[in-house]
């Protein structure tokens, strides 16, 4: 078990009026240097049929992000961990969450990839106040719903 730090500055427009959290970067993530970058996480696949936007590079992603008015981090800032599971995360350190919220006042709700996050979240910032709302895992590991029927509840959140 090693002690990893987060790899990667939010992505966050001027306008970005959702932020989607995660908990940690998978090592993939790490590999990549990009959000969501395990080619079976159905992260950006997700965004790119909701939106009808490519999402295959770096740059389409974030171009994807923009368009949708949409920013992207992760809760923790740092902790340990023995693999890119959520259940091997021990001493989690949180990310500037208020920080990120007082540079960026068009956000108006937060998105949760996975039920970590959201914990880690309301632990540390339920004091923020704007409404929350969890996904369904885009995680491969994920496998209780179908993706078609993660694609119907994420275009609901998104589109609401």
């Amino acid at each position: 078990m090693g002690i990893f730090f987060h790899p990667l500055e939010p992505i966050v427009f001027e306008d970005s009026n959702t932020l989607i959290l995660g908990s940690f970067p998978s090592i993939k993530s790490f590999e990549e240097e990009f959000y969501y970058a395990h080619p079976k996480n159905q992260f950006w696949r997700l965004l790119s049929e909701i939106y009808g936007a490519k999402a295959e590079t770096k740059e389409e992603c974030i171009e994807l992000l923009r368009s949708a008015k949409i920013a992207v981090w992760d809760v923790i800032a740092s902790c340990e961990r023995q693999n890119s599971s959520d259940a091997n995360l021990k001493d989690a350190k949180p990310n500037d969450i208020e920080g990120l919220f007082a540079k960026h006042p068009n956000i108006k709700r937060i998105l949760f990839t996975g039920r970590t996050a959201e914990k880690l979240y309301f632990k540390r910032f339920s004091r923020i106040g704007l409404p929350t709302t969890l996904l369904p895992s885009p995680s491969p590991a994920y496998a209780a719903m179908s993706f078609e029927d993660k694609l119907l509840a994420w275009q609901r959140i998104l589109r609401g």
